[in-house]
């Protein structure tokens, strides 16, 4: 969530006031209508002779505000696409700021984008910040997390507490679309996910999953009283009607990611300040609960946000291709530069095929897959001086994992 945030222990540790009455106390979510289920994945291309690269700028430093930073991006049952990410309008920095989370959408694959539009867009010095996007397959609907900072709130000075009221907390915010990121309306989750006793909480940015019981699964990283970083899962079983978090994991935690495996596990992957490579850990009862991280001594990382996905999520079990995963981050122990995309072949535990997207800075990127079986990406380059979409396919990658 910051730039140069340590997650150490000694350093570890929207909405605003023209948020209307209504959206500060609103009551349980109304689930939207369920339709017939449309699938959100195609088919994998089992050929794949010609490389698929290409790629374009969604938003750029110094048009229209002084930095874009914070990417998430998710494709939508029809395969559409939706991008989001902080518009950082005065300076870089993170909340307290004017900062607002903006979403452009494409439909087709990202090669072009609609004109940016402000969902979350507070007056009075409030403002909303680090978006992930989860669409509910089954219904449509399409959530935008984020935090929302009252005036001169941020994560780093956020209090105790969690009344939907406060102008002392960092809210757990979020807005719904059920027209393909068109028109939103915005609810408040402090009351639900936040103990009282927590300081800072923010949805980890990026993009939140689906799981194929039909749960929907938000990641959180938040501070405890004594500056301990923890993570947990936001989950909801009734379309997002209601949000529970389940058990928190950590310590030496923060923006963290997760994806179903192939045998209906868990797993989660963070960025820590603790060690220079990446903490993993399990959950066998659907995000509730999770095993003790672990180093992965094969993802090095710089303190950085990454994303992690399952390349063929259509697939049962029995097939070859249904344990291979994708994971981006900049691969680097020192510095936010090299910015790679790996497969694994077993479910995380090897990951012996990678390919660099750029060797110079970068930072936060997103993974998302394509109706066609491509993928998307969307990142941070220079590192802060644009955010860009790439779409690749498996030979762009050179995967070469058995056949499924």
């Amino acid at each position: 969530m910051r730039a140069a945030r340590s997650l150490s222990l000694a350093v570890l540790l929207a909405a605003g006031t023209a948020l209307t009455t209504a959206v500060r106390a609103a009551p349980a979510a109304e689930p939207p209508p369920r339709r017939d289920p449309s699938p959100l994945y195609g088919p994998t291309p089992m050929h794949e002779p010609t490389p698929l690269y290409e790629s374009t700028d969604v938003a750029v430093a110094g048009q229209g505000a002084h930095t874009y930073r914070i990417p998430a991006l998710e494709t939508l049952p029809d395969g559409t696409l939706v991008a989001a990410y902080d518009r950082r309008n005065d300076s870089a920095a993170d909340l307290p700021g004017n900062v607002d989370v903006m979403v452009r959408r494409s439909v087709d694959n990202g090669r072009t984008w609609s004109a940016p539009q402000a969902v979350a867009d507070y007056d009075g010095g409030a403002g909303a910040g680090d978006p992930s996007l989860l669409a509910d397959r089954h219904t449509g609907r399409l959530f935008l997390f984020h935090a929302y900072g009252p005036k001169g709130i941020g994560f780093r000075n956020a209090g105790p507490g969690n009344d939907h009221d406060s102008t002392t907390i960092l809210h757990t915010d979020y807005h719904y679309s059920d027209d393909g990121g068109r028109s939103w309306q915005a609810r408040r989750l402090t009351h639900d996910l936040k103990d009282p006793s927590w300081l800072g909480i923010f949805a980890s940015s990026g993009t939140g999953i689906q799981l194929s019981t039909g749960r929907l699964l938000q990641q959180y990283a938040f501070r405890k009283a004594d500056g301990s970083m923890w993570a947990a899962s936001a989950y909801s079983d009734d379309h997002g009607a209601t949000w529970r978090l389940g058990t928190p994991v950590g310590p030496l935690m923060d923006e963290n990611k997760t994806v179903e495996l192939a045998d209906g596990r868990i797993m989660l992957n963070s960025r820590t300040g603790s060690t220079t490579k990446r903490l993993v850990a399990y959950s066998g009862d659907g995000g509730l609960t999770y095993s003790s991280p672990v180093a992965d001594d094969a993802l090095v990382d710089p303190v950085n946000n990454a994303s992690l996905l399952r390349y063929d999520p259509t697939l049962g079990p029995d097939r070859a291709r249904a344990h291979w995963l994708l994971f981006s981050n900049t691969a680097s122990a020192t510095a936010r530069q090299n910015l790679t995309v790996r497969l694994s072949c077993d479910d995380g535990r090897t990951w012996p095929v990678s390919r660099v997207v750029t060797p110079g800075p970068a930072a936060y990127s997103t993974l998302t897959r394509l109706k066609d079986g491509t993928f998307g990406l969307l990142y941070e380059s220079g590192p802060y001086q644009r955010i860009v979409f790439a779409r690749f396919d498996g030979a762009w990658l050179g995967a070469g994992c058995p056949a499924a």
